[in-house]
């Protein structure tokens, strides 16, 4: 048989290229998640975080606003100066994650303690009244009792928002009539619980009994820029309210005339 010696020599340089292939982008020099290392002492390929590293975005070096505490005690004054917005934003979120529970008066009745689940606290005892207001932070953030975590839920800054509104309905039922100016006071004296109070800009009225620090002071932090968590303005609020919701209509159980 003849060969063809050009076809010979195609093969042999076929076989030399083909035997300096490789497959290492099969089989990369790499660990897969969880797999034993040889090269670390203590033979685990997933390493530690290197000590104070910080991921983007989650620095948090000031205590006060983030944990509610400074030296692990809680603090009684609020990370920034309230202003109306931010207590009105703190009654949305309230109405939201508080209310069902503690009721919007936040006596403890809500809807779901009024269908059975365990009754919720009050904040309207004495204990709570003189709670400070890193008290507040830590149980939305961590939970208490039966109330769970809702530090995914509301962000941090909203959690002090919501303080400050918790702060209002305190001072709103422990309120006397002589704790209202005198011009609010004589229209209440004359047209009675169900006279129209216009609130202006400004806080008039003094107060019978010293209210709780954190009702009215705020000494707030000039290096934090006044914090927004973008979600539902007053201000969009106020120009776009909630349209009604439609009465439902009975449903019949199956089989029923």
């Amino acid at each position: 048989m003849k060969t063809n010696p050009a076809l010979t020599l195609t093969l042999l340089v076929l076989a030399v290229a083909s035997s300096a292939c490789r497959d290492d982008m099969h089989n990369q020099p790499k660990y897969i998640p969880l797999r034993e290392s040889d090269f670390f002492g203590d033979r685990r390929s997933a390493r530690p975080k290197v000590e104070d590293t910080v991921a983007r975005g989650y620095l948090r070096i000031d205590d006060a606003r983030y944990t509610g505490k400074v030296n692990g005690e809680d603090i009684d004054y609020f990370p920034w100066a309230m202003t109306k917005d931010d207590i009105v934003l703190g009654q949305y979120r309230y109405d939201i994650y508080c209310s069902p529970c503690h009721s919007r008066l936040g006596d403890g009745n809500g809807l779901i303690v009024q269908r059975g689940f365990r009754r919720a606290a009050s904040y309207h005892t004495a204990k709570l009244i003189a709670a400070p207001a890193g008290h507040f932070f830590d149980v939305i953030t961590n939970g208490y009792g039966a109330m769970p975590s809702y530090a995914s839920r509301i962000p941090v800054d909203d959690r002090w928002r919501i303080i400050a509104f918790i702060r209002a309905l305190q001072l709103s039922q422990a309120a006397k009539l002589e704790d209202a100016p005198a011009d609010i006071r004589q229209k209440l004296q004359a047209e009675g619980p169900t006279a129209e109070i216009r609130v202006t800009e400004g806080a008039t009225a003094t107060f019978a009994a010293a209210p709780p620090e954190s009702i009215y002071q705020s000494p707030g932090n000039p290096a934090i820029p006044t914090p927004y968590s973008g979600v539902i303005p007053p201000s969009y609020r106020s120009q776009h309210p909630a349209p009604e919701l439609a009465s439902a209509r009975p449903v019949k159980a199956q089989g029923a005339k």
